[in-house]
């Protein structure tokens, strides 16, 4: 089976700046019990991902285009780009925010414990 990607916009995720926008890689119907997010999340200029907590799930961050500026559980910041991995374990917080000239293009996968 071949599916084409669907693009959903979220305004303001997580309480961050501006808009996300999410291109499913599998929807979240079909990860049932697994998860609730595998996707290709797009993060434009001056757009962020709140601060937000994870409980009962974890969710790496792989970053394949762009750069950004991740902010982990004990508020550190840590630029990150292409090949880079942010794992936000059950619990903690996190947030990301691109405050760069291009888009940051990463792939994010939300699974349950």
């Amino acid at each position: 089976m071949v599916e084409k990607e669907t693009c959903t916009v979220k305004e303001n995720l997580g309480g961050g700046k501006g808009r996300v926008l999410v291109y499913n890689i599998v929807s979240s119907e079909k990860l049932g019990k697994v998860g609730r997010m595998y996707a290709r999340v797009v993060l434009e200029p001056g757009c962020s991902v709140g601060w937000h907590q994870h409980n009962g799930e974890t969710e790496p961050y792989y970053i394949i285009k762009g750069h950004a500026d991740f902010i982990d559980n004990d508020k550190s910041i840590t630029k990150v780009g292409p090949g880079d991995i942010c794992t936000i374990e059950d619990g903690q917080y996190h947030s990301i925010e691109n405050n760069y000239d291009e888009n940051m293009e990463m792939i994010a996968l939300i699974y349950n414990l």
